[in-house]
C-alpha cells in the first residue's frame, strides 16, 4: 500500500494533512469525504453538481479537465483560475504534497 500526503484547507481555514492512498481508485472528492471533511459530492462523482469544487494551490500537474467537468465549473459559483472538481482528479502517487482549499459551499 502507497499512501500520498495532500494538505486540505477547509472552509475555516484549517489545514488538514491527511494520508490519500494511490492502490484505491480513489478521488480527491472520496479523500475529503474519507477524512470527513464538509464536502458533499452530491452527484457521486459524476462531475454534475460542483458540491466537491476545489482550488488547487500547489504547482502539481492535473489529469486535464474533461468536457463534463469543464462545463459543470463554467456553472458553478465561486469558480477560479485554479478551479477544478475534486472527483475528477484521481489519487496518484505524483500528487504527492498536492495542496488544495474547499470551495465555499454554493
Amino acid at each position: 500500500m502507497s499512501d500520498i500526503t495532500i494538505k486540505i484547507k477547509d472552509r475555516e481555514g484549517v489545514v488538514h494533512e491527511v494520508l490519500a492512498p494511490t492502490d484505491m481508485a480513489m478521488n480527491l472528492m472520496e479523500v475529503c469525504k474519507a477524512y470527513e471533511l464538509p464536502v458533499e459530492g452530491t452527484c457521486g462523482g459524476m462531475a454534475m453538481c460542483a458540491s466537491c469544487q476545489c482550488y488547487v494551490l500547489s504547482d502539481h500537474t492535473l489529469p486535464e479537465m474533461g468536457q463534463d467537468e469543464d462545463l459543470m465549473l463554467a456553472e458553478a459559483f465561486y469558480v477560479e483560475d485554479n478551479s477544478r472538481l475534486g472527483c475528477q482528479i484521481p489519487i496518484t502517487p505524483e500528487l504527492d504534497g498536492l495542496e488544495i482549499e474547499l470551495a465555499p459551499e454554493s
